[in-house]
């Protein structure tokens, strides 16, 4: 298979500054031909696209493809002229080289009117637009617009939100006013940047190809997931409602921590909730638990009761919950009085308990992991005794046998 790599320049900008005529085909005469035109003419594009052509060229032979590359000048004196001359020097390379395929080296919107001509005569496989990053003329301007509105891509996430918001706004503005249409315009921008920014689209992507493989295979946690959402929303409710129910205090530290007193528990069970659903589709597997799904639990709890126990302490000091009354108790021959726990007597024994819960958690989560890796040695070894492997002994069978029949 070859493959044309053709550089196309159609106001024969090569033929005018080195003063050879083309078509000039090989490796080395193209390499040739971009240390004259640099030394003519530094500045212009066409070494660069030189130097494209030879890239490619190179590129395909790496994948042990049969490369022709070549530069294809136009006339001076008129386009179609021009046009012509390109079309006649395209049918002497293909009658001689006879190429399957070609790829296209242009750096301008003029050269790029040939591609056309190459497609009529050879099938064009890629069309390689090469665009001087340092360049400041407007041809540079015209391909990045090219480039960026063929990007489907680009085009929904610059081009929708500045059509829609130009839409808008007018609307907007006659109805509520400028600097109201143009606050809420701000506004909706800044809630699409950060939805970009976050990828929160590939978040909810990803959320429902969980949800519907969860859905398939039946796994346990999509019901405890569903249970854990109900209870995040009483405890949200039900922070909210301690909150209203708040007489009217300064600053917003004392209604944060009546919101964390009131919605932790039902937080933290909803978080055990979930992470039970998680350890139970581990469980149903068979398959040796991870530490972390056996520790999370205890983390779960231990968290809410640390909250809790600040979040109490706080609003014990100022007045809004009352400290913890432990009544009599009277059992047999052991009576204890009745006793207060408040202050920071009661944010120690929240703290100490979390601290507690979370050492039991790591000495379960090792304690099975243990057990775990205990049978798989078990196996391993069960399966190292039970002597050799039945196809191995087949094939140690059928080899003796071989051996036993030869003379």
């Amino acid at each position: 298979m070859t493959t044309l790599v053709v550089c196309l320049d159609r106001t024969d900008d090569v033929g005018r500054k080195t003063g050879l005529r083309s078509p000039i085909v090989g490796w080395e005469a193209v390499r040739a031909l971009v240390t004259d035109v640099g030394l003519a003419d530094p500045e212009d594009s066409g070494v660069n696209s030189l130097l494209e052509a030879l890239r490619v060229a190179q590129s395909l032979r790496d994948d042990d493809e049969e490369v022709v590359v070549a530069v294809v000048s136009g006339d001076r004196e008129s386009m179609v002229s021009a046009d012509r001359a390109v079309a006649h020097q395209l049918d002497d390379l293909i009658a001689e080289y006879d190429p399957e395929s070609a790829v296209v080296v242009i750096d301008s919107a003029e050269d790029e009117r040939l591609v056309p001509i190459v497609e009529s005569r050879v099938r064009v496989d890629s069309v390689d637009r090469v665009v001087v990053r340092q360049a400041r003329d407007i041809e540079s301007t015209y391909y990045l617009l090219k480039q960026f509105l063929a990007d489907e891509e680009l085009r929904q996430t610059i081009l929708v939100p500045v059509g829609l918001t130009l839409l808008v706004f007018p609307i907007l503005a006659t109805v509520v006013g400028p600097a109201e249409g143009a606050a809420a315009i701000t506004a909706v921008i800044g809630l699409f940047l950060l939805y970009k920014g976050f990828s929160i689209g590939e978040l909810f992507t990803s959320l429902a190809r969980r949800t519907r493989e969860s859905l398939y295979t039946g796994q346990v946690s999509v019901v405890t997931y569903v249970v854990a959402a109900g209870l995040t929303l009483v405890g949200l409710f039900v922070g909210g409602l301690g909150v209203s129910n708040l007489n009217e205090t300064p600053g917003v530290f004392l209604p944060v921590m009546q919101f964390a007193f009131d919605s932790v528990p039902w937080l933290a069970m909803a978080a055990l909730t979930a992470s039970a659903g998680r350890l139970l589709d581990e469980a149903i597997r068979e398959e040796p638990i991870r530490n972390s799904y056996l520790n999370l639990p205890f983390i779960v709890v231990s968290v809410g009761l640390v909250v809790r126990g600040f979040s109490a302490y706080f609003l014990e000091q100022a007045g809004i919950v009352e400290p913890i009354f432990v009544p009599t108790f009277e059992g047999g021959v052991l009576t204890v009085e009745s006793f207060v726990i408040g202050g920071g007597n009661r944010l120690a024994m929240f703290v100490l308990a979390g601290f507690l819960l979370s050492l039991v958690g790591v000495k379960v989560a090792s304690t099975f992991s243990g057990v775990e890796s205990s049978r798989e040695d078990s196996n391993s070894e069960s399966g190292s005794e039970s002597g050799p492997d039945p196809e191995t002994e087949l094939v140690d069978r059928g080899s003796e046998s071989d051996s036993t029949r030869s003379p």
